[in-house]
């Protein structure tokens, strides 16, 4: 598999949710925009709504940072949105793992 992304968004999928990439690619300015500054991807449940932050394992860190000191962190959480984070490893079989920490 490729991108922590692509990952996160099987990983998703593979636990029962309905989940899309919300990030978008802006072309006038060569970057990747997050969904409310820190989506990369919304997950539905029957009865929640998950945002997706992924990244690799040695960047959660700095990702759980961002989120929590975002702007728009406070709309989200009072929403009711869980938020997430994602950080992707190889193992030593060389097998994908994911470290997650929950940002709600």
């Amino acid at each position: 598999m490729g991108s922590p992304t692509t990952r996160s968004l099987a990983e998703m999928r593979k636990r029962g949710f309905t989940a899309a990439v919300s990030e978008k690619w802006v072309a006038q300015i060569k970057q990747r925009k997050d969904l409310f500054g820190f989506a990369d991807i919304v997950a539905l449940g029957e009865r929640e709504v998950i945002f997706v932050q992924a990244t690799s394992a040695s960047n959660v860190s700095a990702r759980v940072r961002k989120i929590a000191e975002h702007e728009n962190v406070g709309a989200v959480r009072r929403a009711g949105v869980r938020i997430l984070v994602h950080g992707w490893k190889k193992n030593k079989a060389g097998r994908w793992e994911v470290r997650e920490v929950d940002c709600s």
